[in-house]
């Protein structure tokens, strides 16, 4: 199995495909042009899952967690770098 191939098997279990032809690549509820950051986005933005689900009908509420549990585990595999203390009073997240 290559690795393009790989990463369309696992992203599919939970709902999520990753195909180059749709979407630049961008992860995607399967079935769908809607892409995990713009639902992230979203849901950063406090909209609410029922606000996300009456514009986007495609959508079901299991998508939504499933769009989480992908975040989550892309995080879980992310290397931090430790900043320095000159750099931390520059980061802010609200």
């Amino acid at each position: 199995m290559n690795a393009v191939s790989e990463i369309e098997t696992r992203l599919s279990h939970d709902s999520i495909t990753s195909s180059p032809g749709i979407m630049m690549g961008k992860p995607v509820i399967a079935g769908t042009r809607i892409t995990i950051e713009r639902i992230l986005r979203k849901l950063a933005a406090r909209e609410s899952i029922e606000q996300i689900l009456d514009s986007h009908p495609r959508l079901s509420r299991e998508s939504i967690y499933a769009t989480l549990r992908f975040a989550s585990e892309s995080l879980g595999h992310e290397i931090v770098h430790p900043l320095n203390a000159d750099s931390c009073s520059s980061v802010h997240f609200r």
